[in-house]
């Protein structure tokens, strides 16, 4: 199954980008207090350290881990697995067998709606069904 997962650098941005959140946070809730504002003011800025400190340790877990959440690179079940996939989706579905077996003297394309391999002369995706362009 391919799955489309985050890339390396931009769950490290996100992470960095996130303690900036963090310190910002930080900064915000000590002038916040010192200068006497209204309660609500520091509860925010705390707010924001939490959610700053959950944001970093995703990001640098997705950043950093082998199984990594699905979102934006495409890999393939056999690379890395979908943590989401393991999780709620179904285990073992062989409806469709791996095309990796393709004759090589033929052309191999991908499919634009699910990224499986399909070959040349094929007119319907094997694996999503959809007319291929």
């Amino acid at each position: 199954m391919k799955s489309i997962k985050p890339g390396r650098g931009p769950s490290a941005m996100g992470a960095l980008g996130s303690i900036i959140c963090v310190v910002f946070g930080i900064f915000w809730t000590i002038m916040a207090s010192s200068s006497g504002a209204p309660i609500f003011f520091p509860i925010f800025g705390i707010m924001f350290i939490v959610m700053g400190i959950v944001q970093t340790i995703y990001h640098f877990k997705n950043a950093t881990s082998t199984n990594r959440f699905s979102e934006y690179d495409i890999t393939d079940s056999s690379e890395e697995s979908d943590p989401l996939q393991d999780m709620f989706g179904k285990k073992g579905n062989t409806e469709f067998t791996k095309f990796d077996d393709f004759n090589n003297s033929e052309k191999t394309n991908f499919c634009p709606y699910c990224g499986d391999k399909v070959n040349s002369d094929f007119e319907y995706c094997p694996k999503c069904g959809k007319k291929l362009p």
